[in-house]
């Protein structure tokens, strides 16, 4: 996995630029993001615990933004959202994954959590940048020449 100042540093530019140049949908998915990365922070198990078990505190996080991705997707007219939820929804079955296999390593475990907050961004970024050209041919469209 990419270290913590690698992904600070991926999760401020897209969001960031999701806040700025998206739309609706965008702004909440990133909001999302950024308040979920920091109380994942606050919710994990000291390091020498971390990821020995179920990270409960983690598992609320990552229910609670699930339940947001899922109602932008239910509400959006765009197809972008569902793949945040279903990413995300992965991130739900690593914890499930967990609870079925307390044997689990807790590195397989912390990496399967961790994994897909990587293409969340990108499918964000890239949904925002769809959006900004969709918007600029509507401009285009409607100027007469």
């Amino acid at each position: 996995m990419l270290g913590a100042p690698v992904f600070l540093s991926l999760l401020l530019l897209s969001c960031g630029y999701a806040i700025w140049q998206g739309n609706r949908d965008a702004r909440v998915v990133a909001i999302t993001c950024i308040l979920a990365t920091l109380a994942t922070q606050l919710a994990l198990a000291p390091l020498r615990e971390r990821y020995s078990s179920v990270e409960e505190g983690v598992l609320l996080v990552d229910s609670l933004t699930l339940l947001v991705f899922v109602a932008v997707a239910l509400r959006s007219n765009r197809f972008w959202p569902l793949w945040v939820a279903g990413l995300q929804l992965t991130t739900a079955i690593g914890h499930a994954m967990k609870g079925v296999h307390i044997d689990l390593l807790p590195q397989a475990y912390g990496a399967a959590l961790r994994f897909w907050s990587y293409p969340i961004l990108l499918v964000l970024v890239i949904g925002t940048f769809r959006n900004q050209q969709r918007v600029a041919r509507q401009r285009a469209f409607k100027q007469p020449a």
